[in-house]
């Protein structure tokens, strides 16, 4: 009899670890889900979906490891994000303080990258955090909302570029932009708060966000992820356009997506 496979969540805020739940008891029946939760960031609903699941610090890692094991844990996932201040509060415990020792750059990259070397170590695989996500990955062209017009096109080509150069920098992975010029570069501040500077600037007319993944991203950990929250802030700022990495950025609660781009009157578009 073939055992079951048991997935651990490392689960940070959003809709995102619950999505991938959903499609982990679609695409795998049987899979159990083992959530490593996190105070002051994972939504209490998913304790209602998980098999097992436990609370911690940010940054207790090897407590993280320890449960993981103790229930069988061979793969495991990580998604959702961590706030900004829970990072700069960090209280790490031994496994992380190591981590911190041995890595010069502190960047998503390299600090996710050791998290998944630790659980290595312990016999638990990083799975790429689209697994069972595929039909969340929307091809080359139109997504939703109105179609492109001619000169977003042009913008959605020239934000790809200059994304694609930022990200490969590590200053951020989307851009807002305006008729070939950049209004906005996101950095650590997020997506959310460089889609509101960008509105600003140019003045909520044929304003675009164009969102992109690193070179060589390591889909471990780090997918560029749209979701209702990223309409409803461009909506209020003004931006009528989203371009997307086609196949490499995920479209979370895909309904509500399309609904609030057509309520909205705000266009996406996949690009490559």
């Amino acid at each position: 009899m073939t055992q079951p496979r048991i997935i651990g969540i490392i689960a940070g805020s959003g809709v995102y670890p619950e999505t991938f739940m959903v499609s982990a008891r679609k695409n795998s029946p049987g899979v159990k889900l083992v959530v490593a939760a996190f105070h002051g960031e994972t939504k209490a609903e998913l304790a209602d979906q998980a098999d097992a699941i436990d609370w911690f610090r940010v940054a207790q890692l090897g407590k993280v490891i320890k449960f993981f094991r103790s229930e069988g844990v061979t793969e495991a996932v990580m998604m959702g994000q961590i706030s900004p201040r829970n990072l700069f509060d960090l209280r790490p415990d031994f496994r992380v303080l190591m981590i911190l020792a041995r890595v010069r750059e502190r960047n998503a990259e390299t600090l996710f990258g050791a998290i998944a070397d630790e659980l290595g170590k312990d016999g638990i695989v990083v799975l790429p955090a689209t697994t069972f996500l595929e039909d969340h990955l929307p091809g080359l062209g139109y997504v939703c909302g109105p179609v492109f017009k001619k000169r977003q096109l042009s913008d959605a080509e020239f934000g790809f570029r200059i994304a694609k150069q930022t990200s490969a920098l590590d200053i951020g992975q989307s851009v807002v932009v305006r008729h070939g010029t950049v209004l906005a570069v996101e950095a650590f501040e997020g997506t959310n708060a460089c889609i509101r500077r960008g509105g600003d600037l140019g003045n909520g007319k044929d304003v675009m966000l164009v969102k992109v993944s690193k070179p060589n991203q390591d889909f471990r950990f780090d997918v560029p992820v749209i979701g209702p929250q990223t309409i409803e802030t461009c909506a209020a700022a003004g931006i009528s356009g989203i371009a997307i990495e086609a196949g490499k950025t995920l479209l979370l609660e895909k309904t509500a997506v399309a609904e609030l781009c057509a309520r909205h009157k705000i266009g996406i578009h996949a690009v490559a």
